[in-house]
């Protein structure tokens, strides 16, 4: 797949006003190179930065007011994520997940997903049913008016909604990696799967919740995670070059 040349300019900048660098401003170094990687996050997340796309620092640091310095510790930790990819004399670029670390992206977030699903549904309360109910109106609405950004963000976040009802910041802090690693899996592989077939596909791991249905949503949950999954094209066929460069 060829490297995007997407311009940063889909990494939202920090606010008009500000001081050209981070001390200036009153801001710790520690907090701006936060900002920075979970800006990078987001618009991977959201699909708004192609996997490939080059991360210049210094163009980077022009759009945060900060020094290269600062952009270079948010690529360090994007890159200890898996998010970015850092190549000695060429810079940083959006990680390209291989097919088999996809693979494996999806074997984990079975085995996490469902564990949370059967626990969850011993514990939810009516309460968080209607946070649910309220999060599905809200899916529907962005898949219904096409919203990509937005339908995109709110269908990865009923995973972490449901990670975060057990009270687990820790699970859920990992399950949102995984999330975005996902995002990108899709992009590089090209998902067919649709956003009104995800948002149905909650709707009904909801209902089994609601009923405390243990099985149900256990199933519903793993069925959910294998469309995805097998809805990207992960086994490409290999080109038949006889057929290929006949000249007949």
């Amino acid at each position: 797949m060829p490297r995007s040349r997407a311009r940063l300019k889909v990494i939202q900048p920090a606010a008009r006003g500000v001081a050209p660098l981070a001390a200036a401003r009153g801001e710790a170094p520690a907090s701006t190179t936060q900002r920075i990687v979970e800006s990078i996050t987001a618009a991977i997340a959201e699909r708004r930065l192609m996997p490939g796309t080059k991360l210049a620092e210094q163009k980077i640091a022009e759009i945060f007011k900060v020094s290269r310095t600062l952009v270079r510790q948010a690529l360090n930790q994007l890159s200890r994520d898996r998010l970015v990819t850092l190549e000695p004399a060429r810079g940083a670029f959006v990680a390209m997940p291989s097919v088999e670390e996809a693979r494996q992206v999806f074997e984990v977030r079975q085995m996490i997903e469902s564990a949370m699903v059967r626990q969850l549904c011993r514990t939810i309360t009516d309460a968080q049913i209607a946070e649910l109910r309220e999060h599905l109106r809200a899916e529907r609405a962005a898949v219904t008016r096409t919203d990509v950004t937005g339908r995109t963000r709110l269908l990865a976040d009923f995973h972490v909604v449901l990670a975060r009802m057990l009270g687990n910041e820790v699970l859920a802090g990992m399950l949102g990696e995984l999330l975005t690693r996902s995002s990108l899996i899709a992009l590089m592989y090209q998902s067919s799967h649709s956003a009104e077939a995800s948002y149905e596909e909650h709707v009904a791991i909801v209902d089994a919740l609601e009923r405390r249905d243990v099985r149900a949503a256990t199933r519903l949950t793993e069925e959910h995670l294998s469309h995805v999954e097998r809805n990207l094209r992960l086994d490409p066929r290999a080109p038949d070059l006889a057929q290929i460069l006949s000249t007949e």
